[in-house]
């Protein structure tokens, strides 16, 4: 994507595996600015994807759309990288970050990782920054993340979307975990996308596109089977969050997943309000189970694999 029209040459989309977001890289002569940073355990990648493209030019700023451990899991190695660089971040969250509260940051609760960093500014909602000329407007988009944004060029109609929205959906929404109401937040955002009436939207997992309004029915589609059968999307959750650990892990034994999976406390959580009628373990295996029968993993004796 990076030759294509629709993009200008200081726009440089990396699309990522599933671990780790899409990452955009913004250049000017002045500065560079990385949007999203990925998994900690693809850090090293993403520097090299970002060295590679920047040559000598250091990298001057990260912008994180919002602090879910795959979108800013490469903050602190990247701040090793290019110590003078300036890390921005929503303001929803920013107390947390600054007290390193990893179970408020949603790390500990979803069983995930990400190693501590420092911010240096916060993303208001309505404000803009400039790179090569160029005007990006910050909007506030909860709903997946209560504190996330998008970040829009109206003159280009740019729109980099984190996981607002993706090609086929959008990202789990977090909050009904907790038993926040959100659903209408979803439906609120994706109202915001279809007034700003991008060109091209840079998805945070999935490859660019076009069809803005193909992708906004399915997404509308979904969150309506969602609001009508919360339950669906309780199990969508759950597999979310093991299909993202096998990711990072790629095997391991089904014991010590089950016992990862007892430290994650929002399958805890989704347990208890949505299978309590079963046990805890028997659930994450019948969940295991039919996430191989859709092949995205397998089970060969005591073994999980990664597909």
């Amino acid at each position: 994507f990076m030759s294509n029209p629709l993009l200008p040459t200081s726009l440089h989309f990396f699309e990522r595996g599933w671990l780790s977001p899409n990452n955009i890289l913004l250049v000017d002569d002045s500065c560079a600015v990385l949007i999203d940073t990925g998994y900690h355990t693809h850090a090293e990648q993403t520097l090299e994807l970002v060295r590679n493209t920047l040559g000598q030019q250091p990298l001057s700023h990260i912008f994180n759309t919002h602090l879910h451990s795959d979108h800013c899991g490469g903050n602190s190695y990247l701040q090793a990288a290019f110590p003078n660089i300036s890390t921005h971040v929503p303001p929803g969250h920013a107390a947390q970050v600054h007290q390193w509260n990893p179970w408020a940051l949603s790390y500990t609760p979803t069983g995930q990782n990400c190693p501590r960093f420092v911010l240096n500014d916060v993303l208001h909602s309505g404000t803009h920054f400039e790179i090569a000329d160029t005007k990006w407007e910050i909007h506030s988009a909860p709903g997946h993340d209560p504190h996330a944004i998008l970040i829009f060029c109206p003159a280009l109609g740019i729109l980099i979307s984190a996981d607002a929205l993706w090609e086929n959906g959008f990202g789990v929404v977090f909050p009904e975990i907790e038993g926040v109401n959100a659903f209408q937040e979803v439906a609120d955002t994706l109202d915001l996308i279809e007034s700003l009436q991008p060109r091209i939207v840079l998805p945070g997992h999935g490859s660019a596109f076009t069809d803005v309004d193909a992708a906004l029915a399915r997404a509308r589609s979904k969150l309506s089977y969602f609001v009508k059968s919360p339950e669906k999307h309780a199990i969508y959750a759950a597999k979310v969050l093991l299909k993202f650990k096998l990711l990072e892990l790629q095997q391991t034994e089904l014991t010590s997943f089950f016992k990862w999976a007892e430290s994650a406390e929002y399958l805890k959580i989704l347990h208890s309000e949505y299978a309590k009628a079963t046990e805890f373990e028997a659930w994450i295996l019948s969940l295991c189970e039919s996430m191989s029968h859709s092949g995205t993993c397998q089970i060969e004796a005591n073994i999980i694999f990664n597909r």
